[in-house]
């Protein structure tokens, strides 16, 4: 599907052009176009990317390609980009979708095959009064987009953090949550996996995001630096907060595994405790068991009682023994 928005002066001018109007428009100088590809078919993207805008054939194989990273790169008058935004439930866990865009001098154009918030909400603002703000200029619009990407990881972020709090419940509680230890620890590898894949989208759209705040994007206006600096800023909270997380569940898996071996002490202390105390039977039932053929003391009538005397007497003191030393 393809929508458009033209703009003239700061204010919305046509919206959702047909293919021979777009080309009407493009090359009228003073209007700033955004052209967005969401779900497009095969034929709609060779129509607007390669006929209409005819951007680089190795351009358009990235856009239409999946790419696991952010990236930036200039042509002769215009720049590529590659963004992702992120999603974050229970269901799904941590997903990510493409955002590419292709930003001119007085152009905009967005590529996406899956549905974005971000897209929707720019939308929305430009068929109202608030188009007029982001309808200055294509780096304004770009801008925009990104801004209401990054708006969108603060509920991920959030959701992260209740999760991590939860997995530290788990980790240190009594009875770990009804789950068993490797159930813990498929929970806690997944929620490692879900940081390091932020962390890896996060750090390239940092880098990319700066590239454009240092001025040296000729499609970035002075005046939008500052917008692109905070932007940056944004970014860098995201990854400084994705790193004190897995910081924080790293700490935690160590508490975790102290208090297993403690635990696991505690189960050898008292085995061995138990060893020690029923060491004096095993001594006076072993010699007694013996096949000697003497042996005066079985001829004493009091040897029984002697002999039950000495093993419950070496009983009593092992465990006085082993209290005194605090295994009990």
């Amino acid at each position: 599907m393809i929508h458009s928005f033209v703009f003239s002066e700061g204010k919305l001018a046509a919206q959702d052009l047909d293919l021979d109007a777009l080309k009407l428009v493009r090359y009228d100088k003073g209007l700033i176009i955004w052209v967005d590809l969401d779900h497009p078919t095969d034929e709609e993207t060779r129509q607007v990317l390669g006929d209409l805008f005819q951007f680089h054939p190795l351009a358009i194989e990235d856009c239409v390609a999946v790419s696991s990273l952010p990236k930036l790169e200039d042509y002769d008058d215009y720049s590529f980009m590659v963004m992702h935004a992120v999603d974050f439930n229970k269901q799904d866990k941590f997903t990510t979708t493409e955002l590419d865009l292709f930003l001119g001098k007085d152009f905009l154009v967005t590529y996406h095959t899956e549905d974005l918030r971000s897209i929707r909400s720019a939308m929305a603002r430009c068929s109202n009064k608030q188009g007029a703000q982001i309808a200055r200029g294509p780096d304004r619009l770009a801008h925009t987009l990104l801004d209401l990407m990054v708006d969108n990881y603060q509920p991920m972020i959030s959701e992260l953090g209740k999760e991590l709090d939860e997995i530290e419940d788990l980790l240190l509680g009594d009875d770990q949550g009804g789950l068993s230890s490797k159930e813990t620890m498929q929970r806690m590898l997944e929620y490692r996996k879900d940081l390091s894949h932020l962390r890896q989208i996060v750090r390239p759209q940092r880098e990319t995001v700066h590239r454009l705040s240092r001025g040296e994007n000729k499609l970035i206006r002075q005046v939008m630096i500052p917008y692109f600096r905070d932007l940056h800023d944004n970014f860098n909270q995201i990854e400084q907060m994705s790193s004190s997380y897995n910081e924080q569940l790293l700490v935690s898996f160590d508490v975790y595994i102290n208090k297993t071996a403690n635990q696991t002490n505690e189960g050898i202390k008292i085995l061995t405790a138990m060893t020690a105390i029923t060491l004096p039977p095993v001594l006076v039932g072993s010699w007694y068991g013996m096949n000697f053929d003497n042996m005066p003391e079985l001829q004493n009538p009091y040897a029984y009682w002697i002999a039950m005397t000495v093993t419950l007497g070496g009983m009593v003191l092992m465990w006085f023994w082993l209290k005194r030393r605090r295994w009990f």
